[in-house]
């Protein structure tokens, strides 16, 4: 079982739109070294969205090959198409993937029996552990706590990243799993009280920038210190916040390229971090001491 702090990793790109393999190795490596727990290569943040199928996989292979069993890969492999998402889960399987992380499918809305004969579907196909990714305010779709209560009896779906935000939802999942499947934070914000709740982690944007005090926090919150893991949410509280000043994963690529760490740049749709929040974001990596 994963626990800790997993982070929902970027997919640097340079000024042509190709992927920099050199500054993806370099990224891998920090995280091993900053303990962090787990990657998610691919999923949303990774701009799995912008990436075809081809690169998809590859880069999934990619960050496996690099991180040489050190620590779990995730491989995000949803799709609001289950065909595709079955082709990319199975992909991600022959990379060499742990687990799959598959996002509830966008746009087109399913209902709840939907969501469940998706997943069904992807589970029954490729023989993977696979985590549930719930987030309705990036999917206009919100996969109910029963839902998942019944996703739970599939024995390889074995996780829920549950990134509402709500900790009342959160709860009720923690509630209705009841141990059949891991439950994990998706909202930085709210990840220590979740997880001192009884998840198990936090997959997380803010770890792109600060990947040790990540760990640290979710280490302390999961040996049930909440004094300690309170302290150090509340030294990273305006970085969970100001990492969202336009949609992700835009301003954490801008954060972690003024680090120095890889180039600026993403694919369209998506644009650079608009000039008037420079300054915001520079202050508050600064306040981290990240600058």
């Amino acid at each position: 079982m994963i626990s800790g702090s997993i982070v929902a990793l970027v997919t640097p790109m340079d000024q042509s739109g190709s992927v920099d393999w050199d500054s993806l190795a370099q990224l891998v490596e920090m995280h091993i070294e900053k303990k962090t727990s787990a990657i998610v290569a691919v999923g949303t943040t990774g701009e799995s969205a912008t990436l075809d199928m081809a690169e998809h996989t590859t880069v999934i292979k990619f960050v496996t090959e690099q991180t040489a069993g050190r620590i779990p890969i995730i491989a995000g492999t949803g799709a609001n198409c289950t065909r595709e998402a079955i082709e990319l889960t199975q992909g991600a399987k022959n990379s060499g993937a742990d687990a799959c992380l598959l996002v509830s499918p966008y746009y087109n809305k399913p209902t709840q029996e939907g969501l469940y004969q998706h997943h069904k579907a992807i589970a029954e196909a490729v023989a993977i552990p696979q985590m549930l990714y719930n987030v309705p305010g990036r999917t206009a779709v919100d996969m109910l706590p029963e839902t998942v209560g019944r996703l739970a009896s599939i024995p390889n779906i074995v996780a829920i990243k549950e990134a509402t935000g709500d900790l009342v939802r959160g709860q009720e999942v923690l509630d209705i799993c009841d141990d059949r499947i891991a439950v994990y934070s998706g909202d930085d914000a709210t990840a220590v009280e979740l997880i001192l709740m009884g998840a198990k982690g936090n997959i997380s944007v803010t770890a792109n920038v600060a990947p040790l005090a990540m760990s640290e926090m979710c280490a302390a919150a999961l040996a049930g210190d909440a004094q300690t893991s309170r302290a150090i949410n509340k030294k990273l509280a305006k970085l969970h916040q100001h990492l969202f000043v336009e949609s992700n994963p835009i301003t954490v690529k801008w954060a972690l390229a003024e680090m120095g760490l890889i180039p600026p740049y993403l694919r369209l749709p998506l644009t650079e971090l608009s000039s008037q929040h420079h300054q915001l974001l520079r202050e508050t990596l600064q306040s981290a001491a990240l600058l």
